[in-house]
C-alpha cells in the first residue's frame, strides 16, 4: 500500500531505529483510501501495544500528508489471533519488551525515586529483594517501563550463564485472556506448567484480575508457587491493593506482605528532564524555552507529554521547520485549542483582590505585614500553579530569588500549622484549577 510506504521514513525518524523496529516494522496495511488507512501484525501484542500507545502519533504523521480528516485504524488479524494462542500453548510464551525501556533512559526524579530503586533492587537480586513488589501510580507515570527495564537488567545479566532465567511480561489482561482459552481447550495443565515455571513474572495493570473470581483463584495459586520457591513476582497497578474493590481479601493480603511503592505525577524539573532524554533518544535537541513551555502544559502523565513531543516534532518535519515555541503552538492547537494559561498577572490581580491592596502595593517595597503576607500568598501561588523557578519570581517582584525561596517555605510552615489559612490557600489553589 503507497500511502503506508510514504509515511514510514517519516515514523522511522520520528521514533528511532529501536522502537520503530520492534513496532512499525511488522505492521503491514490491509485497506487503504484518501480518507482511512488501515494497519494490522500477525502479532497480537505489537497491534494492541500500537493500539495504546503509537496510534495517536502515526495519525499525526498521515494527516500532515493526506489531510487534517485522514483517520488511522489498527485492526488484529486472523494470523494474530492464531498466533496468540500457539504462544499461549507454548512453555514460556514471549512477549515483546519494549528496546527503549531500560534504566538508563528512565528519568528518575523525587515522584519516582523510591519505585525505581525497588526495581532495580528486584533485577538484581530477583526472588531475595523484594517478593512481591508491587508499584502503583497513575496512568502514564512510568509503571510499564520499570517492569520492561526489571527484563532488560536481568537479560544483561544473566545471559552469560548457562541456565537463564526465564522472565515473562504481560498485561494482567492477557494473563485472563491465555487462561480462559485454555480452560475453553482443556489444557489447564499446560497453563499451571507454564506460568509456574517462570522465574519472574512481570504482570502489568493486576487490577484487571479484581472480579474475576476463578481467574483470581487460579492466580492466587500461581502466585504461592512463585513465591514459595524463592521466584521473583512484580506487579502494577492504578491504585493500592487496599482500594481495588473486587479483589480477594486473600490477594490483598499477599500483595501487602511485600514492597508497597508508589509513582506520583513528576514534578516541573523532571519534566523538563524525560523531554530532554526522549528528545536525545530519537536525535533531536529542543530549545530551553520549548522544553519549559510542553512540560509546563503536561503535568500529570508522561505518557502523554511523549505524545505532545512526538507530535511536535513530527510536525516540524512535516513542516521543514526549527522548533520553536511558535511551531510547538502550532503543533498542539487541536489537543489544546481552548486551554487559557494562568499568568503571574492573574495570580497577583486575584491575591490583591482578595486581601484589598492595590497590585502595586504587592510589587512595591513595602514591607508592612499587611502587604508582606499577601506578597508572599502570591509567590507562593505563583511557584505552585505555573511552576516559575524562583529567579523568576523574584524578577516578577522586582526581588531577589531568595525572597521568594522564603515566601514558599513560610506559608508552606503556615498551611501545616493553621488549617484555616490552609483552607483559604486550598480554594484560592482551586479558583485557578
Amino acid at each position: 500500500m503507497e500511502r503506508w510506504k510514504e509515511l514510514q521514513p517519516h515514523l522511522r525518524k520520528m521514533l528511532g531505529e529501536d522502537e520503530y523496529a520492534t513496532w512499525i516494522d511488522p505492521l503491514k496495511a490491509v485497506a487503504s483510501d484518501d480518507r482511512s488507512l488501515t494497519l494490522t501484525s500477525d502479532n497480537s501484542i505489537v497491534t494492541d501495544w500500537v493500539r495504546d500507545h503509537l496510534l495517536r502519533d502515526i495519525e499525526t504523521v498521515a494527516r500532515g500528508h493526506f489531510g487534517s480528516s485522514y483517520r488511522v485504524e489498527i485492526a488484529a488479524s486472523v494470523g494474530a489471533a492464531k498466533r496468540s494462542t500457539v504462544a499461549a500453548a507454548a512453555p514460556f510464551a514471549t512477549h515483546p519488551i519494549h528496546p527503549g525501556f531500560t534504566f538508563d533512559r528512565f528519568v528518575v526524579g523525587p515522584s519516582n525515586q523510591f519505585a525505581t530503586a525497588a526495581a532495580e533492587a528486584v533485577a538484581d537480586r530477583p526472588g531475595e529483594a523484594y517478593n512481591p513488589l508491587y508499584i502503583y501510580g497513575g496512568s502514564g507515570l512510568g509503571k510499564t517501563h520499570l517492569l520492561h527495564a526489571i527484563a532488560h537488567r536481568v537479560d544483561e545479566r544473566y545471559k552469560r550463564r548457562k541456565n537463564k532465567l526465564k522472565v515473562v511480561y504481560m498485561t494482567t489482561e492477557q494473563f485472563v485472556n491465555e487462561l480462559i482459552n485454555c480452560i475453553r481447550r482443556k489444557q489447564m495443565e499446560l497453563f499451571r506448567q507454564t506460568f509456574r515455571g517462570v522465574d519472574i513474572l512481570l504482570l502489568d495493570d493486576i487490577q484487571f484480575i479484581a472480579g474475576k473470581e476463578q481467574t483470581q483463584q487460579e492466580f492466587f495459586h500461581t502466585f504461592n508457587t512463585l513465591q514459595s520457591t524463592g521466584r521473583q513476582v512484580v506487579f502494577t497497578s492504578d491504585a493500592r491493593p487496599a482500594d481495588i474493590p473486587g479483589l480477594e481479601e486473600r490477594l490483598r493480603s499477599r500483595f501487602l506482605q511485600g514492597l508497597i511503592a508508589d509513582i506520583q505525577p513528576p514534578d516541573l524539573e523532571t519534566r523538563c528532564a524525560i523531554l530532554r532524554e526522549k528528545a536525545r533518544a530519537i536525535g533531536w535537541e529542543l530549545p530551553e524555552d520549548v522544553v519549559l513551555f510542553i512540560a509546563r502544559r503536561v503535568q500529570k502523565n508522561v505518557r502523554e507529554l511523549e505524545g505532545y513531543l512526538n507530535r511536535t516534532i513530527a510536525y516540524a518535519q512535516l513542516k521543514n521547520t526549527k522548533i520553536s515555541v511558535d511551531v510547538v503552538r502550532m503543533a498542539l492547537f487541536e489537543l489544546l485549542p481552548d486551554q487559557r494559561q494562568t499568568s503571574p498577572g492573574d495570580i497577583i490581580r486575584f491575591v490583591a483582590q482578595h486581601y484589598g491592596i492595590r497590585v502595586a502595593d504587592l510589587k512595591g517595597r513595602s514591607n508592612r505585614r499587611s502587604i508582606a503576607l499577601p506578597r508572599q500568598v502570591a509567590m507562593y501561588l505563583i511557584r505552585d500553579i505555573l511552576e516559575l523557578s524562583f529567579p523568576e519570581i523574584g524578577k516578577i517582584f522586582a526581588k531577589h530569588h531568595s525572597t521568594a525561596m522564603y515566601a514558599v517555605d513560610i506559608i508552606q510552615t503556615m498551611r501545616q500549622s493553621n488549617p484555616d489559612f490552609d483552607a483559604t490557600l486550598t480554594a484560592f489553589r482551586d479558583h485557578f484549577g
